[in-house]
This record gives C-alpha cells, structure tokens and sequence, in this order.
C-alpha cells in the first residue's frame, strides 16, 4: 500500500510538471572576418521540436567584461530565459561581443562585430534553424553595451530588425557622461583608445557611432522600441537623454525607471517585459507561435 501510495504521488506530481522544457544549444558561429572562434547559445522552446512552424527569434545581447554565455549563467534564476522562451515561443538567441567590442566595426580589424553579426551570425542562426527569415520575426535587444549594441544593430538595419530594446543601455559612448568613480572612468578611457584608436570623446567615432546620436535615423525607420533603466543605475543620465530626444522628435518608444542599478537582479526584473513587448510586435506582424 506504501509503496502504490509514492506511485500515485509521482504521478500526480508528474501531471503537474511539464514534460518537455526549453533546450539550450551551444553552436559554433566562427568568424572568417576576424578569423576567431566564437560560439553563441541558442534557447530553442519546447514547441519548437513538435511544431512545423517557423519560429520569431529574439537576439539577446551580453555587456561590457562578459561573453554570450552570461544570461544563462549570471542571473539569480538560471532558467530565465528557458522559461520565457516556453512561455512566448521564442527562439532565443545569445551571441558573443568580446568584452569590449560594442557590436560595431572599429578601426582595429580584429573587432569587427556589426560584421560579424550581421553578415555571419544571423545567416547561420537561419540556416540552422527554423525561423522566420526577415525583420517582421527577428528583434533584438541586450544589457548596458549590449544595449547599446541592439540599438546600433537595428538603427543601421532596419531591414533585419523589426523592434528593439536596451536595459540599462550605455546609449552615448562619451564615457565622460556616465556616473562613475575616477578608476572605473581610466578603465573606460583605456578600452576605447583600444577600440576606436583614441580616447578623445570628441572625435567622430564616439560622436557617430553614440545611439544617442541616431534619433533622427530612430525616428526614420519607425520601429518599435523598448528602453529602461534604473534610476540608481550609472547609466541613467545617458538613458534620459536618449528619452529626451526621442519624445523632442516625436518618436513613439516605451521608456521606463525602475528601482534598481546595474545588476542581474534588476536585468532578470527586466526582461520578461521586453519579451511581452517583442510578443505583441510579433502577433502584430503575425509572426508569432501559438
């Protein structure tokens, strides 16, 4: 009798839980541009593997100091993104950006990221997979650098990218304007004379390549962005900013504050609400997987 008792326990307990859950790939995705190897992770939803269907992908971006793998290992609950790509059908896809390359081509051959990205990655994601193959199922965003990164890639190319978003985004690459202390401040000047050949904020590579810059260009191609902050965050001067200018030209975007700075627990507080916003975009376009 015990023993039918723990039987009938699993069971239930069993009915309980789902029986399948997200799968997460680690894929090859070297780079002939910069003759490096690089991988990137793939979260792949429970539905994908019993669905004919093509799949809405949403490119998620690490920041400075970190690698592609950082959403799966760095935030408190580490089936995050598993579980909101269950939840929204999402394939999810995390690609690396070195530690400090901004998702942008430098003057420095070996970082070249906006190539890579565009002209490497995304070709193999939808050779790999089974996705939808234009900007109405493909959105992009990610955290601090990669914030800015989303919103660099998807401004330059909107053909690729039908949304965007940026968390705790570092939205004007003049450094001098985040909120940080003198040695954090040398670190930055020291990395981008690395990446750009130059410290110097004036110089047209930190003026042109500043999402804060591209309000206009935002403006022009008229898609749907998210942006949010925390208001204790290093960055929310630069992030006010980007607002400010957004709302001066008429440009719709969501923009938020929250309580919270630049950490994992405010990233993992913040992206299930990029991903409700990406989902309603999606149904929008009819893109997405019921």
């Amino acid at each position: 009798m015990k023993n039918f008792r723990l039987i009938a326990l699993a069971c239930c307990l069993g009915a309980l839980s789902p029986l399948k859950a997200a799968t997460v790939d680690s894929l090859d995705v070297p780079s002939k541009i910069m003759n490096k190897a690089y991988k990137a992770a793939v979260v792949l939803p429970a539905s994908y593997a019993k669905s004919k269907s093509a799949f809405p992908v949403l490119y998620l971006l690490h920041g400075g100091g970190g690698h592609f793998s950082d959403w799966l290992k760095l935030t408190p609950d580490k089936s995050l993104v598993q579980n909101l790509a269950d939840q929204y059908n999402f394939i999810v896809v995390m690609p690396e950006g070195e530690t400090f390359g901004w998702y942008m081509d430098s003057p420095d051959p070996s970082s070249q990221f906006e190539s890579y990205i565009i002209k490497e990655v995304l070709p193999k994601i939808d050779a790999t997979y089974r996705t939808v193959k234009s900007e109405k199922g493909r959105v992009i965003t990610g955290l601090s650098m990669g914030g800015h990164g989303a919103m660099y890639l998807s401004t330059r190319h909107p053909d690729l990218f039908g949304a965007a978003g940026t968390m705790s985004g570092a939205m004007d690459m003049n450094y001098t304007k985040f909120r940080v202390n003198e040695t954090f401040a040398k670190s930055l000047q020291d990395r981008f004379a690395k990446l750009f050949g130059t410290s110097d904020t004036s110089n047209d590579l930190f003026v042109k390549n500043s999402v804060v810059n591209m309000s206009e260009q935002i403006k022009k191609n008229g898609h749907p962005i998210i942006i949010d902050c925390g208001v204790d965050d290093f960055l929310i001067d630069v992030n006010r900013e980007l607002h400010r200018r957004l709302v001066y030209n008429g440009t719709p975007h969501d923009f938020t504050e929250r309580p919270g700075a630049h950490t994992w627990d405010y990233w993992q507080n913040s992206l299930p609400s990029h991903f409700l916003f990406f989902q309603k975009v999606f149904k929008a376009n009819g893109t997405s997987v019921q």
